[in-house]
């Protein structure tokens, strides 16, 4: 049997060096991992639907190498009267093998790629300019800074300092694969590292390969294709998962790696814990955009269920961290601090694993932290009794309301241990978890509204009909303008509750209620979508005001349309010649130019043409400043790009 099996991997082996590309060295893992998955998989496919299934897909997968080999006509024939001379119940079976084949192949080559920069990352072997930025690391980038670009290590740790990036997760569904086959493949990529690690032992080695194939044949066991259609709150589920898995310990991860890089260019200082390098947004859940389904309510629900997930996942480290910090010695500050709460501290329910009974005085921090752990407990708790009855008897004192008061503490810790000679220790966990906090905050993540300027209109409009003083939809923008300008000059309010809404008026005004009713650091940016001229902005100005929201959210216009880029400078210009905007702005704005339906309206490389003609650039990246037609003006202008990548390289 071991011959036989050894016979086949062989034979497998042999026809994916076939399909292998020609860049595959003899000391290449490609073709390795790959037979061994295909091998394991070929063998569940034999348990599963019999031995002629196997040997009938392996002949196809042969015939398909050996085409690929010598293109030969008469073995696509050959392999086109097999496939078409299956009954339909093994056809889909074999079509099914053959789509999960290929996702083993994938996760083998990212495995691969994954071995291949190890080895480069030891040899410091980047000798291909071209792939530099995606396979140099962090520490490689800032020495050329310094040594190719002349730049002085300080310039450099200040630039990392004062910059930020801002990812955003949006709400177009851009990935297909099912949640469930994406953790099953985690699992493979993770049993396929392992088992070819250097120091593996023989048991090590066959546990392994079992959890391999239990993998392997629960993802294939997995239907592919989600049978009923994903809410928007599944969508945000579905993009929250990433933080789960990777950018929540990725963060102070990445983080940690940039301290090392400045070390070794000499800065012997790590970056602040509160520099805002990297921070996260969304529009799932807020991109209402030709979208009915993502409704008021679905706001409110997908930034409360975002902060509840941010308070579990800061509530599932706080006992850790309290492990930590188990020192007695600590500053005066700290040690008054603990003494009240102690004090003052009174358990009334046991629902934590560990330090479940009062922890003693003599472990101030525990104490510190314990409170933390409490005020997180209700603060998860509040969220979910928000999200599920929409009332909860937690009072708000009880929780976070703002990162300050979930910071203060953990800095109040971090002072003391660094006063007491013990900064390493503070350097820690500790400095890791205070990270978190002011990347993550309480929101977890942002949420940008997304709504088209033709609704905004719509509701002043019967604002302007129901006080009988025109239509605001037939007025020139000059009107618009004045009439805007002089409501948000006054304080009188605009409507009572007597204006008649229809529902998509309504929609759109519920939405703004949800963004006064919920805290503020839930949301981001307030984008107006097919903008064309300054009222569009002006309108959801007085629209915040109106629905009394406490901290206006920065409104972003997208010009997209063709037309709409070639007058995008002047739209832009105007809003900066009126003294109240500039005052609302405080010398900050944001725009963004898409390619999307200005794609549509003049095609794509005209559409990509015309963002650069309305934006005078100073360098080519996603976030730039610009010198616009206004550069007199103290303006910090932030342009997002939306080029289609095709033309990346074109342009």
């Amino acid at each position: 049997m071991a011959g036989k099996a050894m016979e086949r991997h062989q034979s497998i082996d042999a026809q994916l060096r076939l399909l292998a590309p020609g860049k595959v060295s003899e000391d290449d893992k490609l073709v390795e991992y790959d037979a061994l998955l295909v091998d394991r998989f070929l063998d569940i496919l034999q348990d599963l639907h019999g031995p002629h299934l196997r040997e009938f897909v392996q002949e196809c997968y042969e015939l398909s190498a050996e085409y690929e080999n010598d293109r030969d006509e008469a073995r696509l024939g050959e392999l086109g009267r097999k496939l078409t001379s299956l009954p339909p119940g093994d056809s889909i079976v074999v079509a099914s093998s053959f789509s999960h084949m290929l996702n083993l192949a994938n996760l083998a080559e990212e495995v691969q790629i994954a071995h291949r920069r190890r080895i480069k990352l030891k040899r410091g072997d980047f000798a291909d300019e071209a792939s530099a930025p995606t396979e140099s690391d962090i520490e490689e980038t800032l020495k050329r800074l310094v040594s190719q670009l002349g730049k002085s290590r300080e310039e450099v740790f200040d630039a990392l300092k004062n910059q930020t990036v801002d990812l955003v997760f949006t709400a177009h569904p851009t990935q297909s694969v099912r949640r469930s086959l994406l953790q099953k493949h985690g699992r493979i990529r993770n049993c396929l590292r392992q088992l070819y690690a250097k120091d593996i032992t023989a048991d090590d080695k066959q546990e392994l390969d079992e959890a391999l194939q239990r993998e392997i044949q629960a993802a294939f066991r997995t239907d592919e294709i989600r049978r009923t259609p994903p809410t928007p709150q599944d969508e945000m589920r579905a993009g929250m998962s990433y933080f789960h898995e990777t950018i929540w310990k990725g963060v102070p991860k990445f983080l940690r790696r940039i301290d090392t890089a400045l070390k070794n260019i000499g800065i012997n200082e790590r970056l602040p814990y509160n520099a805002p390098l990297i921070q996260f947004s969304s529009w799932m859940g807020g991109d209402r955009d030709g979208n009915p389904r993502v409704t008021p309510e679905v706001t409110r629900d997908v930034c409360l269920l975002a902060r509840m997930m941010a308070a579990n996942l800061y509530f599932s480290q706080i006992e850790d961290l309290m492990f930590e910090l188990s020192m007695w010695r600590c500053s005066d500050e700290l040690r008054i601090r603990a003494d009240e709460l102690h004090r003052s501290s009174k358990r009334a329910a046991k629902h934590y694993i560990e330090f479940w009974k009062q922890v003693p005085p003599n472990e101030p921090y525990r104490v510190i932290l314990g409170d933390v752990r409490d005020k997180l407990y209700y603060t998860r708790e509040r969220s979910r009794h928000l999200l599920t009855t929409g009332i909860s008897e937690i009072p708000e004192d009880a929780t976070f309301t703002n990162v300050e008061q979930f910071l203060e503490p953990l800095e109040l810790c971090y002072r003391s241990l660094c006063a007491c000679g013990d900064k390493p220790i503070a350097d820690g966990s500790l400095l890791d978890f205070l990270r978190q906090v002011s990347t993550f905050g309480l929101a977890l993540v942002k949420l940008d509204i997304r709504q088209e300027s033709d609704r905004h209109t719509d509701v002043l409009n019967s604002i302007t009909t129901h006080l009988g003083i025109g239509s605001y939809a037939e007025w020139s923008e000059e009107k618009r303008q004045d009439w805007l300008l002089s409501e948000l000059r006054g304080k009188r309010p605009l409507f009572g509750s007597d204006l008649p809404l229809t529902e998509e008026t309504a929609d759109v005004l519920g939405t703004f209620h949800v963004l006064a009713e919920l805290p503020a650091d839930c949301f981001g940016a307030y984008i107006i979508s097919m903008a064309t001229a300054p009222s569009d902005v002006l309108a959801v100005e007085l629209l915040q005001r109106e629905c009394h929201v406490k901290q206006p959210l920065r409104v972003v216009p997208l010009f997209e349309k063709l037309a709409d880029l070639e007058a995008a400078p002047a739209a832009v210009a105007r809003l900066f010649s009126i003294d109240w905007y500039m005052n609302r702005i405080n010398g900050k704005q944001e725009v963004m130019i898409g390619y999307s339906d200005s794609g549509k309206d003049a095609g794509r490389f005209s559409a990509a043409w015309q963002m650069l003609l309305s934006t005078p650039l100073e360098r080519s990246t996603c976030a730039l400043e610009l010198c616009n037609a206004t550069p007199q003006l103290p303006l910090n202008m932030v342009c997002i790009l939306q080029f289609p990548p095709s033309l990346n390289g074109v342009l």
